[in-house]
């Protein structure tokens, strides 16, 4: 079934610290037009600049993904797009008055919890969802960093984190759909090693940080009392109160999850892939990922999205058909010249593949642009119609004695011509479930690959009178 786009009902807003600029921010989540998909609007620079979240605009991935758009940059983007993304939110503006997106509790679980409090709006344009057509693998072999991305029905992670340390360890962390992320994941805070925080105090980061934004973990027992004060005063958190107790959680920090680091990081791997700039269809397998790794394999999933759309979709022709003429004509009233499918390839439970033959011998063409002849549209659409009805039909018992009448065609789109030579494949799908007899169903009528025309249909299956 097709999913409608969807935005905000009303705009929401936040405000808080960024943690690496240290600069109080505040952001603003606007509803958006359909297609707009993600951008960030800097409101404190002169015109304020719009940069789109786009995977090709990331310029640092140290610590939190940074895009730049002539000059004008945002910060650390990845929990705000991973909220935005897990609530399937596809079209926002988000507008802040500073450099950084602000860290708030380390998670997304603020910004999904206004988003869930205003609500959402379903659009009239329909999500567009991006389906791999074969297994795509990537690694840095050096770095140790390995993604694979095979085809799936859902969005589902599969997340694996190994810091060869003795408080984290390796740990694991999956989410099976996108519907699992506001409960599952969406609170998992942001991490740091105790040992990591001098380097990236004295590399101008985590200006922001503080135990309230971010778990930090401490894998050796030996840390003195004057170290921890060096740290804090490093920080610029002189007043700061540490207590730590040999190997594991700085203050005791209560872990909302026993793996919730591994499951932070697949939060990142949500919203650093919220760049490729479409939901996506797949089950992707992270190893020991980080922004570098997220953004990197995001850009060969963008890529991927241009190789497919290039080469169009693939049907097999070649197999044996599920229904051949003679089997359609058994359940379709039907006739030379107006029989307008030559084959069933497969029917599942909510989609049907059928295929209609264009040759120079369709009598249409001794007076449709006979000079030129176009296969016409109109005809196009009997033939997905009748593609329907089989479908319709084969819901039922006995389809023989059953007729398909449609009552309403809509979103009908033609995209090119249809000549003698070609083979239309009619592709459709049940927009919602069939109810007293009632079909609603949209499709695509593919040429070589390509979508040639679109629309969407209402049929009723009727049975015949005795």
């Amino acid at each position: 079934m097709t999913e409608k786009q969807r935005t905000l009902i009303d705009s929401i807003s936040l405000q808080g610290i960024g943690l690496h600029t240290g600069e109080n921010v505040t952001i603003e989540i606007c509803p958006a037009p359909e297609n707009h998909g993600y951008k960030f609007q800097r409101i404190d620079l002169p015109e304020q600049p719009i940069i789109k979240a786009d995977v090709d605009l990331v310029v640092s991935t140290e610590r939190g993904t940074t895009l730049e758009f002539k000059g004008a940059k945002v910060h650390t983007t990845e929990h705000v797009l991973a909220a935005l993304y897990g609530c399937q939110v596809d079209n926002a503006l988000i507008k802040i008055n500073g450099p950084e997106i602000p860290i708030l509790d380390g998670s997304s679980k603020p910004y999904v919890d206004a988003i869930e409090k205003v609500g959402y709006i379903d659009q009239e344009a329909d999500r567009e969802y991006f389906e791999l057509s074969e297994n795509i693998p990537w690694e840095d072999a050096e770095k140790g960093l390995e993604f694979l991305a095979i085809p799936d029905v859902n969005y589902r992670l599969t997340v694996m984190v190994d810091y060869k340390s003795p408080v984290l360890g390796t740990q694991h962390a999956s989410m099976y759909n996108v519907g699992e992320f506001k409960t599952e994941i969406a609170a998992c805070r942001t991490f740091v090693f105790l040992r990591e925080l001098e380097y990236l105090a004295t590399n101008n980061l985590i200006k922001g940080g503080d135990l309230d934004n971010a778990i930090v973990l401490v894998d050796k027992a030996d840390i003195s009392k004057e170290e921890l004060n060096r740290l804090a005063k490093l920080l610029g958190k002189e007043n700061l109160q540490i207590s730590i107790e040999g190997i594991g959680v700085l203050n005791s920090t209560k872990l909302q999850f026993e793996n919730e680091p591994a499951r932070h990081k697949l939060l990142d791997i949500v919203g650093d892939l919220a760049l490729v700039g479409k939901p996506i269809k797949a089950h992707i397998l992270a190893a020991r990922p980080g922004h570098a790794g997220n953004v990197q394999f995001a850009k060969v999933l963008k890529e991927q999205i241009k190789k497919q759309q290039n080469a169009g979709k693939h049907f097999d022709l070649t197999k044996e058909p599920l229904y051949n003429i003679n089997d359609i004509e058994r359940m379709l009233p039907h006739r030379f010249p107006f029989l307008m499918v030559d084959k069933i390839m497969e029917i599942q439970e909510e989609s049907i593949i059928g295929v209609k033959n264009i040759t120079m011998n369709e009598p249409i063409f001794t007076g449709h642009f006979p000079g030129n002849p176009v296969f016409p549209g109109v005809l196009q659409i009997e033939a997905m119609a009748q593609v329907g009805g089989i479908f319709a039909l084969s819901k039922v018992e006995d389809p023989h004695l059953y007729s398909t009448y449609f009552m309403k065609i809509d979103n009908v789109k033609f995209k090119q011509k249809v000549l003698p030579g070609d083979t239309l494949v009619f592709e459709l799908k049940l927009l919602s479930p069939i109810r007293r007899g009632l079909v609603e169903m949209g499709g695509q009528a593919y040429v070589n690959g390509k979508v040639v025309m679109e629309a969407e249909m209402l049929a009723q299956v009727i049975k015949d009178k005795a």
